[in-house]
């Protein structure tokens, strides 16, 4: 029997001027473990005159995790922060009761032929610190747990797992971690998983059960401790998940909450400008007319 229990596409969303792959949330599966909102970015190559380029906006109860594989992007947040994210590194931001930050292409990439590629990604905060004081954390490519097994490299980019903890200050029981194989080589590392896990297939295509599964897909275990799967040759991975929460979280745009009412209160805030400002910024996103769902990534 498959452990596969669900099998979710990309699907194309605009952020701005950039469109992006969402793979979280889905209509059959809100969140896995903590994780609630993947976006999958480029790859897209930009001439000397189009830029990434996402205004001031805000966001509550959650941790942001961003990874890039090409490119550079400059984060600015109303704590002050100013930081270039560049391939292999973790911009991880974390709001809680309130931030507001920039995503934009770095000045002096800005008149030059230029690509980006990359995930941006929401990790829920659990409900009793859902309104700590925001913080931001940058983790540098080289302090980033990496090993190798023969063919196969493994770097841990949050949480802990597999005997490994990643430096990126997670709140919750949970862990993403890539996998790339240059040969074709059976994984096996259930053992070591924990709560629910989900698989990102980025390149290449991975055998389960007799199935074949191509990139731009997220599978969602039945069972994490039954994670066995073939990697062909050249193939990355990412696994991630974790300990679920036992309430449910709610999403509207870019605020997550346990809390309805927390959200409506976000909403009024935001309407009104009173999340802070990001110091050499002037213009704002304003709250989406669609309510329905989030309208931009890490945005």
């Amino acid at each position: 029997m498959s452990n596969v229990g669900l099998i979710i596409e990309e699907r194309p969303r605009s952020i701005g001027n950039f469109m992006v792959g969402r793979l979280l949330p889905f209509q059959g599966k809100r969140m896995v473990g903590p994780y609630i909102f993947i976006d999958h970015m480029g790859p897209a190559a930009m001439s000397n005159h189009e830029n990434f380029d996402v205004p001031p906006h805000p966001h509550i109860g959650l941790s942001t995790l961003t990874y890039l594989f090409e490119g550079s992007i400059m984060h600015k947040d109303s704590l002050g922060t100013e930081m270039e994210i560049q391939p292999g590194a973790v911009n991880w931001m974390t709001a809680g009761k309130g931030i507001v930050h920039s995503e934009r292409t770095p000045e002096y990439l800005r008149h030059s032929d230029k690509s980006i590629h990359g995930l941006q990604i929401w990790v829920a905060l659990p409900k009793d610190i859902e309104d700590m004081d925001p913080t931001f954390h940058h983790v540098e490519a080289t302090k980033i747990p990496y090993w190798e097994e023969g063919d196969v490299t493994f770097r841990l980019i949050a949480g802990e797992v597999l005997g490994h903890v990643s430096p990126v200050p997670t709140y919750s029981p949970q862990f993403f971690l890539e996998i790339h194989s240059l040969s074709k080589q059976e994984i096996n590392i259930g053992h070591g998983l924990f709560g629910e896990a989900g698989m990102y297939i980025l390149q290449g295509s991975v055998e389960s059960d007799g199935n074949i599964y191509e990139p731009k897909h997220i599978l969602v275990a039945k069972d994490a401790s039954l994670c066995s799967f073939t990697m062909e040759a050249n193939t990355t991975v990412f696994i991630f998940g974790g300990e679920a929460f036992p309430e449910e979280r709610f999403i509207y745009w870019n605020f997550v909450s346990s809390s309805k009412d927390k959200i409506e209160a976000a909403k009024e805030r935001w309407q009104r400008q009173g999340f802070g400002q990001v110091p050499g910024e002037t213009g704002f996103v304003p709250l989406p007319e669609d309510k329905s769902r989030p309208a931009s990534s890490n945005s």
